[in-house]
């Protein structure tokens, strides 16, 4: 495995999501593979960029991501690349109160170039539930 594999499996997740934080649902899926598997915090499936940006334009008034470090590993077995991205999201809820350092973590999965699977995690149901008085414990 080269090391130039690596990267291009990186910056393949980088330009998705760069234009998926613009939001740019057309562009971001120049990056993703036909039948591309995307799920979010909760268990939510979803199949294009086109749906994700959907989904974020009704929990967020906006949303961007600051990307903190990104790691990228071979899976020996099938030869995919597995590029893992984490840093913090920014933007503002819907009523328009802002908010900064919410964490996250995306997971992909590089096949042939393209982006096949990802997985969204982050703090955004945890903030909500401290928002309306739901959470267990201090954040």
């Amino acid at each position: 495995m080269s090391d130039e594999r690596l990267s291009q499996a990186c910056d393949v997740v980088a330009a998705y999501l760069e234009r998926s934080m613009v939001p740019d649902p057309e562009g971001a899926a120049k990056f993703v593979a036909p039948g591309v598997k995307i799920t979010f915090t909760g268990g939510r499936q979803f199949t294009a960029p086109a749906e994700t940006s959907a989904f974020n334009a009704k929990r967020y008034a906006w949303v961007k991501k600051r990307p903190g470090r990104m790691h990228a590993a071979l899976d020996p077995a099938n030869g995919d690349v597995h590029v893992y991205n984490t840093g913090h999201l920014y933007g503002a809820w819907p009523d328009g109160t802002e908010f900064d350092g919410n964490r996250y973590i995306d997971t992909f999965v590089v096949r042939d170039g393209l982006i096949a699977e990802t997985q969204v995690w982050n703090d955004s149901a945890e903030w909500l539930l401290d928002r309306a008085g739901l959470a267990e414990a201090p954040l």
